[in-house]
């Protein structure tokens, strides 16, 4: 049997326009999506929030737990969470999303996670500076990444692995990089990271390693799985290609009307309708959002920015006349960055970021 570079078989991992199959049907029901009608709430409540777990959700004590910080630093350290809860605290609304989201509308379909659109969420996340600490161990001259390790671990590659990714000493020393140890003003649950995890705001969620246990300064780039194969643009599995770092734009819509339970379809009554959604991006601010009404688009109000990497909610009023109708909208952010109007294919169905698009039903009945 033919092993790709996921450590499956190569036949099970050929990407298809086929139905889902058994094992991404597993996945789908471990991890969850944000409903979209859940972009009404700026903060989303905890149980909405996205969520994907690699392995097992690992049980850890938080008394004994202890984060370990070594390698090529000047003092090695072992920090309690009580410690690391006693520092400097600082809380960022961040926006986070998954790498993979949109890979279901791929086609062919990335055999993976089968996200649609709602891998993403807003939350209030707490912490401490990662900066800070780094200064107190001393990082050495030689040092050039960190590896941030979890506990929780599995097999993928072809080998037995704990979750871990690397980040440079640049991107580590951002200010805004947390340890974070509460998410919307309680203590981190279990499918979240519980009792550490890191919080990279800006990233796609991948960087933000949970159940965090260990940091280790190296003089070399990291090659773990999930850093030198996994979270790649490549169109086949043999190349290397560009590593996925930064969220790129995106706007999403909370589906007008009512749903048809299977499709999802929209229904909803004529007249004036008030559009609304979220925006965000990783590194640039959302400079502009337009809504698209049967293939003419328009621009949308912006609202106050709520946090340098949190989305950024946008309005825009419809004036709706019977029939069937198709709704779209795209994010451009101050760089000039916009949404593809189609999904830019890669192997592994990374960063999807194509519009959304909506189809609603409007009548002169009465409904929701």
């Amino acid at each position: 049997m033919s092993v790709d570079t996921n450590g499956q078989s190569a036949a099970a991992m050929v990407p298809t326009s086929g139905p889902i199959t058994r094992e991404e049907l597993q996945l789908a029901s471990r991890n969850h999506a944000m409903p979209l009608e859940m972009l009404r709430w700026p903060i989303t409540p905890v149980g909405m929030h996205y969520l994907l777990i690699h392995f097992d959700i690992p049980l850890i004590d938080p008394t004994a737990w202890r984060l370990r910080i070594g390698g090529l630093v000047d003092h090695p350290h072992e920090f309690t969470l009580a410690e690391l809860q006693h520092r400097e605290r600082r809380t960022l609304p961040v926006t986070m999303e998954c790498a993979g989201n949109g890979r279901s509308r791929m086609d062919p379909r990335p055999i993976s996670q089968p996200w649609d659109q709602g891998a993403v969420g807003t939350a209030e996340w707490t912490g401490t500076p990662l900066a800070p600490i780094l200064r107190e161990v001393g990082l050495a001259p030689e040092a050039v990444e960190l590896v941030f390790t979890g506990a929780d671990r599995g097999l993928q590659g072809g080998s037995e692995h704990a979750y871990a990714r690397s980040l440079t000493i640049a991107d580590a020393m951002s200010d805004d990089v947390l340890f974070a140890y509460e998410i919307n003003g309680q203590p981190l649950p279990p499918q979240h990271g519980h009792p550490l995890r890191l919080l990279v705001p800006g990233w796609y969620g991948m960087t933000s390693v949970k159940w965090l246990q260990s940091i280790e300064a190296i003089d070399h780039t990291f090659d773990g799985y999930q850093q030198a194969v996994a979270y790649h643009f490549v169109q086949e599995p043999s190349e290397q290609g560009e590593p996925v770092k930064h969220i790129r734009p995106r706007a999403l819509m909370v589906p007008p009307g009512i749903p048809d339970f299977m499709t999802r379809d929209r229904v909803l009554d004529a007249g004036p309708v008030l559009l609304q959604g979220r925006a965000w991006a990783g590194k640039n601010a959302i400079s502009r959002v337009e809504v698209c009404v049967d293939g003419k688009w328009a621009d949308a109000h912006l609202d106050p920015e709520a946090g340098h990497f949190a989305w950024r909610g946008w309005s825009f009023t419809w004036v709706a006349a019977p029939g069937n109708h198709v709704l779209s909208c795209r994010a451009t952010d101050v760089e000039g960055n916009t949404q593809p109007l189609q999904s830019e294919w890669n192997y592994q169905g990374m960063a999807n970021n194509a519009v959304q698009e909506l189809s609603v039903s409007v009548t002169e009945g009465k409904h929701g």
